[in-house]
């Protein structure tokens, strides 16, 4: 990874935390330089009083970039866009179609996480004679409306937001690897948002940080 002129960046969290994947994805993308350190869940740190200093959510990711701290995923790939990625076309300049990626970036976390959250809990984080399917079902029919605001959106384009390929694309691909990804359900056909999700395959970030099997 490049830019050496800046001192490493550092991100702190599990790498099989989707908010956590997203900011390394965007990472890749920018070829930025980093250490990740692991915080939550199995591995603790999150709620000790140093990272609560830091991240007074207790949650992950955090970065750290020299004497400045910031939390929440989505704001930390902004950061990460201006701060390091001038020219990077992955979050626009011009107010309109950056007020457009952020909107996606929003909704992510107020409307689809919120949907996806049960789904994923019942099918990879818990042990199947724990799983109610019925419910499971009942909960992966809720997010599949969610996911259909996404399908009518890429009817008419490439990605979410034109040609170009954003911030906002990381934020519904992590998702949507999940999404597509657990097993047990019944999902509608959405061939939009299969097209849209099949173009990430070959984006190395992807591979590295999104693909990998889910735990």
């Amino acid at each position: 990874m490049s830019d050496s002129r800046k001192p490493p960046l550092t991100i702190w969290g599990r790498a099989n935390s989707v908010n956590v994947q997203k900011v390394l994805w965007c990472l890749a993308e920018l070829d930025l330089a980093y250490q990740r350190i692991d915080a939550g869940m199995q591995f603790g740190r999150n709620n000790d009083a140093s990272y609560l200093a830091m991240n007074p959510n207790g949650r992950v990711p955090t970065l750290v970039d020299g004497d400045y701290v910031l939390w929440e995923s989505n704001s930390i790939m902004r950061y990460l866009c201006l701060a390091y990625g001038e020219g990077s076309p992955i979050y626009p300049a011009k107010p309109q179609p950056r007020a457009a990626v952020d909107r996606w970036l929003d909704w992510t976390l107020s409307t689809l996480q919120p949907v996806d959250r049960p789904v994923f809990w019942a099918l990879v984080r818990t042990p199947p004679e724990q799983r109610d399917m019925v419910a499971i079902q009942r909960d992966a029919d809720a997010e599949a409306e969610v996911w259909r605001i996404v399908e009518a959106q890429l009817a008419t384009r490439r990605f979410i937001e034109g040609d170009q390929f954003t911030i906002a694309d990381i934020a519904l691909g992590a998702f949507a690897r999940r999404w597509f990804g657990v097993e047990g359900i019944t999902r509608p056909e959405l061939p939009n948002l299969a097209r849209w999700f099949a173009q990430f395959a070959a984006r190395p970030g992807f591979v590295r940080f999104i693909a990998p099997p889910m735990t």
